[in-house]
């Protein structure tokens, strides 16, 4: 395994592996046995960046969530991890009521919820500290500043190490870092958005984020993210569910030209490295020049194993040089 600093303030700083697990359906369509087998090769193979949500997975049985804070609770007791594992979990958009979503009826980011769904997340996972807790998505009825604020409280108390933001216009990230920056405030370090080698099309609004699909890591995004050198993106669904599955075609968001020249040129290099087509997708974000972590789910060890090969190849300069270029 392979690591990268994430936070730049060495007291909530951490070292973590270069391919963070994602642990959306543990608990709820991942079962228990199988959850617990994929998190145990994970950490065997040196994995240590867990990542959740506090409404994970609201979807699968009309509640609000917490099936999956719950199970990485359960498996943290079982297995007796400590301060190595750096488990990332999100608040803001866990349904109000069961039978709603978080399009409609959110938690949102006030200074109550934060607090009170932090120690919700607290009390699920068996922590007293959240190593790196994530604004979710956006709430616009909320000043910025009182966001910024509640979460700043978390950490001053010790109950919170590092803070990230997912789903959030990149005007958003920046007003609220340099809110927390003006008032000498720890900020957002860790940038969560969907980033993949494949790219949605910008003109089809998301049905999770209407104004646009806020969701996706943009050019302006990783413009940002190139100009401020503290900052980290972690890319969820870097596999689309799974390049090249016959079973899983890609949605029509994705029917573009720019695609099918980007697919062309990942089958080019998957047949010279000998490698998957999801292996090289990982390792083209693992060894990029931005400081990209591939977040990735797996229902099964045999999944969690094709992933981890990722992180030992190493395309060449021309290789990498033409899966940037393709469009």
């Amino acid at each position: 395994m392979r690591y990268r600093t994430i936070g730049t303030d060495p007291g909530t700083r951490r070292e973590v592996s270069v391919l963070a697990l994602g642990a959306m359906l543990f608990g709820s369509v991942t079962d228990e046995e199988t959850s617990f087998a994929v998190l145990d090769r994970y950490v065997e193979a040196g994995g240590n960046f867990i990542d959740t949500s506090d409404n994970y997975a609201f979807w699968t049985d009309g509640g609000q969530g917490g099936q999956s804070e719950e199970l990485l609770g359960r498996w943290r007791r079982s297995r007796g991890t400590g301060d190595e594992i750096v488990l990332a979990t999100k608040l803001g958009a866990r349904p109000l009521a069961p039978g709603t979503d978080y399009v409609g009826n959110p938690e949102g980011l006030s200074a109550k919820v934060i607090r009170e769904a932090s120690e919700r997340s607290r009390e699920r996972l068996g922590v007293e500290k959240i190593d790196l807790l994530y604004a979710h998505i956006e709430d616009r009825t909320v000043e910025p500043g009182e966001t910024v604020r509640a979460f700043a409280e978390l950490v001053a108390e010790g109950s919170v190490g590092l803070l990230g933001v997912s789903n959030h216009a990149v005007w958003r990230v920046e007003r609220a870092r340099a809110l927390a920056a003006a008032a000498g405030l720890p900020g957002y370090e860790v940038l969560q958005y969907h980033h993949s080698l494949l790219r949605p099309r910008s003109d089809v609004p998301s049905g999770l984020f209407p104004e646009g699909g806020l969701g996706a890591a943009t050019g302006e995004l990783v413009s940002y993210l190139g100009a401020e050198p503290g900052l980290t993106l972690v890319a969820y669904s870097p596999l689309l569910g799974g390049y090249g599955r016959a079973d899983k075609p890609l949605s029509s968001d994705y029917d573009h030209p720019g695609n099918a020249a980007r697919l062309a040129v990942l089958r080019d290099v998957a047949k010279e490295t000998g490698a998957t087509l999801n292996q090289v997708v990982l390792a083209w974000q693992i060894g990029g020049e931005l400081p990209v972590i591939p977040l990735a789910g797996a229902s099964s060890v045999a999944q969690l194993e094709e992933n981890l090969a990722a992180v030992d190849l190493e395309l060449t300069p021309d290789q990498r040089a033409r899966l940037d270029a393709a469009h």
